[in-house]
């Protein structure tokens, strides 16, 4: 707020704003004023078995509209169940049945807000021996299936493959690429070859390899680094920006230079 950063948008973490008076109030309001907002919420509990809660589905309307924020994410997950609520993001079976229940709901949802919203891929450290598709499978049919958009968050694609001891690069293959609105980028913490989605480092070298590959496929969709813990000083933060704008930059130049190299080599067509 003092300093006005060269910043092209940022995101908000709704929950901690729903209903806010005072300071936090002041604080949005102020950033909502200077700069383009998106809201990610951690509450819908979208993959849950109990109703979804229309209070907060109110409240996020109230908030979306009250800083004009530009779009809604949440995750494919749940947070809660027999009214006790989880401070994690737990992950669904990925079954026919879990599929058909979740795409019921974001329509739900969908059908309230009156406009699609964002799904994201959790982080993940368990395999249900129920399930029959893959994440990457399952979030392509949930996309599909609720014409919905998908928040691709690069880093829980590294963490979840990478504690399985899998290749990203095959996750990758089933990518609904048309439905992706947003891209994530964050920190993990290793505990000793195994990663823990923590939010509390700077983007690793292998999942900046990973962004400048999901770029092959969407070269111009906006992507945010999220850094909840252990907060740096705000130039560090701006630092991760600039890295991602960089790899940005280079891989649209290479993509450019390569359309070049094909419009000169086109034979010329007489007619």
């Amino acid at each position: 707020m003092q300093t006005e950063p060269d910043i092209p948008w940022m995101e908000v973490l709704a929950d901690n704003f729903l209903k806010a008076g005072g300071m936090p109030a002041y604080q949005l309001d102020t950033i909502a004023e200077r700069y383009p907002l998106t809201l990610h919420s951690v509450g819908l509990s979208i993959g849950g078995c109990e109703p979804l809660d229309l209070g907060y589905l109110a409240d996020l309307k109230e908030l979306k509209n009250r800083s004009n924020a530009v779009w809604l994410s949440d995750h494919l997950c749940f947070t809660h169940a027999g009214g006790n609520y989880s401070h994690d993001l737990l992950p669904l079976p990925y079954t026919e049945e879990a599929l058909s229940h979740v795409v019921e709901r974001i329509k739900i949802v969908q059908d309230y807000l009156g406009e699609a919203i964002l799904i994201e891929n959790v982080s993940s450290y368990i395999d249900y021996k129920e399930s029959e598709l893959s994440e990457a499978e399952f979030l392509r049919a949930v996309a599909l299936g609720a014409n919905c958009k998908v928040l691709l968050d690069v880093n829980n694609i590294y963490v979840s493959q990478a504690n399985r001891g899998l290749h990203a690069s095959e996750y990758l293959r089933h990518v609904p690429w048309e439905n992706v609105g947003e891209i994530h980028l964050a920190g993990f913490d290793d505990k000793q070859g195994f990663l823990i989605d923590a939010h509390n480092n700077p983007v690793s070298k292998s999942v900046w390899e990973l962004f400048r590959e999901v770029l092959q496929h969407l070269p111009d969709v906006p992507a945010t680094v999220e850094w909840d813990n252990d907060l740096p000083i705000l130039e560090a933060l701006i630092d991760e920006k600039n890295k991602a704008d960089l790899i940005r930059q280079e891989v649209q130049h290479a993509k450019k230079l390569s359309a070049d190299h094909l419009n000169l080599s086109a034979p010329e067509v007489v007619t």
